[in-house]
């Protein structure tokens, strides 16, 4: 069964791939341009020859005489300038109409002229099969002529349309090739115009080899007929089998013919199957640039691009157009909860309505849950809020908010990149606030951007030229008020913009994933602030030092404090190490196995700002730490809120049966300090006992006795 399938598809029985089928007709066309144009040479030389050995003749006798070669050379013509004409290389549509007509009036004279001369000598039948060649020439003709002004502006290329030319033409050089042959039979010469014509034609008939077998069988078996009592009247003549032998020379003529078709038919076959692979590999290259993979919509290369376009296109209206960065918040949670099966299914739905809601705009996915559109600025609220309600619709069990940020271009010059991150940042200022969730890029907004910026790009120079600073928060215990340690809080005194809040610069740090150079530097100020102060005989209290979840992933956290403490000398009890529980809500991986070789090596492990956010549980359970550190935002509203103290008894008295110490922060009354030491908490930090302070101003207090430095510092 597979080798007749093979057998079938070797002959060109099977169907093929539209590339293929076009790369086969469009390789047999160009091959058609060459063939046409040897002809066009050979018989421009043959009228040329029979006017210079037939001297003397009138135009009408070098006609007559010249038929043959006249249709021959002018249905050359048709093919060439079809052929070019398919393959491009002339572009305008004059010159087939031109060649059209001339060759359409050309063979008209030609049968008025063979139908006068041939009246009265020949039947009709006779006139009407002597002018075969002349309704091939003239079908070559019209197709030329149709093709010019029907076939390229209706269907522009048709791939089986130049197959016609070929076979017509092809069929003329068997003809003219036989008769040629036989006028030298009978002058005792050798059948090479056959011969010469039948290559021609096979090598026009590259395209179905069934088809080449057939059209060839049929030429074969034609000349042979007619060679046949030539054959026979020289085998009697000489009586020496030559009809045997020229019988069996002409088979296997015809047989090579019909595989050499067929070998060329099946290596294009295969030379059409790489290029179509090539072009398949080039355009799942293309689209995988251009198209993201999960949802398939359009990546941020491809939106960067067509922005530019557009933005550049003289007929856009700049002042009309808008960037929207949209971003799914809580969407994390939605993965946690579902999975990131579902979470994948949602952006895809997600990426389809966006799509929908903004159908004749530029819609990309950034990366995540975040999408750009370029669109029209008018009614680009209600089309936001639309999206907006829909993500409410689709998500019932899990609250999801759409948030988005939107940034007008302020001229054709403006690069997309910038425009998407300006309208990222005021997407940005809208977390967490419940009651905003569209924020247009304004001069506020600028300001705060270019802040941003500078605080990325500057980060590096800050701490190279000392314009972070350590300060210095202290830490007292709860029953004696006596200085007990300080927490080391960075701050940035910047030559441009002055005293830079660590509300602002820390986020940014955080998101940028620069906050390790910042921590880096505080560690080592930290380090040399104690060791300078024992060395000139003061006394020190332990410092906290804040880690971020980033540190412990973009830099051997733990190895990095351990040379700093040695590189100093500073005993591992001056140091305690304060993770965020915030920190141990995502990806903890490197985190938790920082944590746990800190408490190998000896580290004091406190618990920061707990209770500031989404607190668990969980954090107590699965991590052993040695302080837990209360957040300031229990002693808001203190004295009027009844809950409050209730459930700082209860967080303390936990600490305790844990064994964990307890330290509340924000500590502003004494009343508020008061509560805390009955409850049991040990430590105290807040403004009622100093703001963060330089590290001059500290030791200037731990002098002058504003701080009694407490005897169980280590504790």
């Amino acid at each position: 069964m597979d080798l007749l399938k093979k057998a079938l598809s070797n002959m060109g029985v099977c169907k093929h791939s539209a590339y293929k089928k076009r790369y086969l007709n469009e390789t047999n066309i160009r091959m058609a341009i060459y063939m046409s144009f040897i002809v066009l040479v050979l018989e421009f030389w043959m009228l040329v020859r029979y006017v210079y050995k037939r001297p003397g003749r009138t135009f009408i006798e070098y006609f007559d005489g010249e038929t043959n070669y006249l249709i021959f050379f002018s249905a050359a013509l048709v093919l060439m300038v079809f052929a070019l004409r398919y393959t491009e290389k002339i572009t305008r549509e004059l010159p087939g109409k031109i060649v059209s007509v001339l060759v359409l009036a050309l063979d008209i004279s030609m049968m008025i002229r063979f139908i006068y001369r041939s009246i009265g000598e020949q039947s009709v039948t006779g006139i009407l099969w002597g002018m075969k060649y002349h309704y091939l020439l003239l079908a070559l003709a019209l197709l030329l002529l149709i093709y010019e002004t029907v076939i390229v502006k209706r269907d522009g290329k048709n791939d089986s349309y130049g197959q016609w030319f070929n076979v017509i033409f092809a069929v003329i050089c068997m003809g003219f090739g036989v008769e040629t042959s036989m006028y030298d039979i009978s002058k005792h010469r050798q059948i090479l115009c056959f011969i010469t014509m039948i290559i021609f034609a096979a090598c026009l008939l590259i395209w179905k080899p069934y088809v080449s077998v057939l059209i060839l069988g049929a030429a074969f078996l034609y000349f042979y007929s007619l060679w046949y009592p030539h054959l026979i009247e020289l085998d009697n003549l000489y009586n020496e089998n030559v009809f045997e032998g020229d019988r069996i020379n002409y088979l296997i003529f015809w047989i090579v013919m019909v595989m050499l078709s067929i070998s060329i038919y099946i290596q294009r076959v295969h030379e059409s199957a790489k290029d179509e692979e090539l072009i398949e590999a080039n355009e799942k290259l293309e689209r995988s640039a251009i198209v993201d993979d999960l949802t398939g919509i359009n990546n941020l290369y491809y939106f960067n691009r067509e922005a530019e376009r557009i933005l550049k296109d003289p007929e856009t209206d700049i002042e009309g157009k808008v960037f929207l960065f949209l971003n799914v918040e809580n969407f994390k949670t939605y993965n946690d909860q579902f999975g990131y099966q579902s979470g994948n299914e949602f952006l895809i739905s997600f990426a389809r309505l966006i799509c929908e809601v903004f159908p004749d705009d530029l819609v990309a996915r950034q990366s995540d849950d975040h999408f750009v559109v370029l669109t029209d600025v008018e009614k680009v609220r209600e089309k936001t809020e639309i999206v907006r309600n829909r993500v409410h619709a689709y998500a019932v069990e899990v609250y999801l908010e759409l948030k988005v940020g939107a940034f007008r271009p302020k001229g054709r010059d403006t690069d997309p990149r910038i425009a998407i991150d300006s309208a990222r940042y005021a997407c940005s200022l809208t977390k967490n606030r419940y009651d905003r969730n569209y924020k247009e890029y304004n001069e506020e907004v600028d300001n705060r951007f270019h802040k941003m910026q500078y605080i990325v790009n500057h980060i590096d120079s800050a701490v190279q030229n000392g314009y972070i600073k350590v300060y210095y928060q202290p830490v007292v215990w709860a029953d004696s008020k006596d200085l007990c340690g300080c927490e080391a809080l960075a701050r940035w005194i910047d030559p441009t913009y002055g005293f830079i809040s660590p509300g602002e610069f820390i986020p940014v740090l955080e998101e940028y994933r620069q906050i390790h150079k910042l921590d880096a530097c505080i560690f080592e100020q930290v380090c040399c602030d104690l060791r300078r102060a024992m060395d000139a005989g003061k006394k020190v209290v332990p410092v906290s030092l804040n880690f971020s979840r980033i540190d412990f992933e973009l830099m051997d956290a733990v190895g990095a404090l351990e040379k700093l403490l040695e590189k100093y000398g500073i005993p591992k009890e001056y140091i305690h190490v304060e993770i965020t529980e915030s920190a141990l809500t995502e990806n903890i991986g490197a985190l938790e196995e920082g944590m746990k070789r800190f408490k190998q090596d000896g580290f004091s492990l406190w618990l920061d700002d707990f209770g500031a956010g989404y607190s668990s549980f969980n954090v107590l359970k699965d991590y052993d730490f040695d302080v837990l550190k209360i957040d300031m935002t229990f002693l808001k509203g203190f004295e009027k809120n009844p809950k409050s103290p209730l459930i700082l008894n209860a967080i303390i008295r936990l600490a305790e049966s844990i064994n964990m110490f307890s330290l509340t922060e924000g500590v502003e009354t004494e009343e508020a300090a008061e509560f805390l030491r009955n409850a049991g908490c040990g430590r105290l930090q807040g403004y009622l006992f100093g703001k963060p302070m330089p590290v001059e101003e500290l030791e200037e207090r731990m002098t002058d006795g504003t701080y009694n430095i407490s005897d169980k510092l280590l504790l």
